[in-house]
């Protein structure tokens, strides 16, 4: 049987990303699989690519009413949380379900209501519990620049304005650089979870900047939070995913006491409302149009709280998180078994979670 791919347009503002490339398309394409391309303007690559190499071209948001039952609905972030029809389809995509996030009830509760299925991308293992793709170096890289900027603005007695994507790394590190220069100084950053793919982003942009760095990890944690020494630190960005319950990396109490040099905080893993959270400070996200917030009573620390970071550079995190997916997305043809069919054994026991609670 076919494979009938269906490429939904994002929902999200601002969000240009997208989990299937044109280049990547064709791959599929050549493969034997259908491929159904939504417009999205907003989208990094142009429609017309896709129509070029043979996909067949929808409107936006079509897929509600015409993708037929056996399509498999391919997207990237969460819907919005004001649409609440039930979900019939199978649907790939990031949902912020499974840790019990705030509104995870609604979400698994569409798919419950519609009969669909949930194959989060987050959770897409290999049978060591490995995700095959992920953002997560893109997410490090970005989410530092975005913190490097912020500190350049507050030395220069602003706040970080509004932020829009780059076209490529090198014209985000020229620009970074060149804000540089105009400064007696550099910041010292602290990078927490710098051995993973997130981190290794983060210190390659710090790297590639010429700032200095602390990369912590797993041995500098061991003894568990909080931990005094990011207070030492002009930069702090946390990059672990978290899994578990675990002490603190820091808390209000210590942003309220702050004697030290901390003055921008970036939550890369940003997940302020699930339990797992190791920086219980904040209780929102931030986002591309004020990508800074002031923490209460934290002697003027800001905080980049971004959950869609490498959309700053859409086009390179596009390409990478599909080539890391390709070799899964051809294995859709046995959608019962492999990877998918834990993905699916995962989305029937969050929601069997679900059925507990009510």
């Amino acid at each position: 049987m076919t494979v009938h791919l269906w490429l939904r347009a994002e929902t999200k503002p601002l969000e240009e990303r997208t989990a299937l490339p044109p280049e990547h398309a064709k791959q599929l394409l050549a493969a034997g699989f259908k491929i159904t391309v939504e417009q999205c303007p907003q989208r990094i690559f142009s429609i017309d690519n896709y129509a070029q190499i043979g996909c067949e071209i929808a409107p936006a948001h079509s897929w509600q009413e015409s993708a037929p039952n056996e399509a498999i609905i391919l997207g990237l972030k969460e819907f919005s949380a004001d649409v609440t029809f039930p979900l019939s389809h199978r649907h790939i995509q990031f949902a912020h379900a499974y840790k019990e996030q705030r509104g995870w009830q609604e979400v698994l509760g569409r798919f419950k209501r519609g009969n669909g299925t949930l194959y989060d991308i987050e959770f897409l293992v290999d049978p060591e519990g490995r995700r095959v793709a992920a953002f997560g170096y893109w997410a490090g890289y970005s989410g530092c620049a975005v913190s490097v900027l912020s500190w350049i603005a507050k030395q220069n007695g602003t706040d970080l304005g509004p932020l829009s994507s780059y076209p490529d790394r090198e014209t985000l590190l020229d620009e970074i650089r060149h804000q540089l220069a105009q400064l007696s100084q550099k910041p010292k950053i602290i990078i927490i979870g710098a051995r993973g793919r997130c981190g290794t982003g983060a210190l390659d942009l710090a790297t590639a900047l010429g700032i200095e760095v602390s990369p912590w990890d797993a041995a500098e944690t061991a003894s568990g939070g909080p931990f005094q020494e990011i207070l030492e630190h002009d930069i702090f960005v946390n990059c672990v995913f978290i899994q578990q319950i675990i002490p603190p990396f820091i808390t209000r109490e210590m942003l309220a006491r702050k004697t030290g040099k901390l003055q921008v905080i970036c939550d890369v893993s940003c997940d302020p409302f699930g339990e797992y959270n190791p920086l219980p400070i904040y209780s929102q996200c931030t986002g591309f149009n004020q990508p800074t917030v002031l923490l209460e009573n934290s002697a003027d620390v800001s905080l980049v709280a971004i959950d869609h970071l490498p959309s700053l550079l859409p086009k390179e995190s596009s390409e990478d998180f599909c080539t890391q997916l390709m070799s899964t997305l051809m294995t859709l043809t046995d959608i019962e078994s492999g990877v998918w069919g834990r993905a699916k054994d995962t989305f029937l026991q969050k929601s069997a979670a679900l059925d507990q609670q009510q």
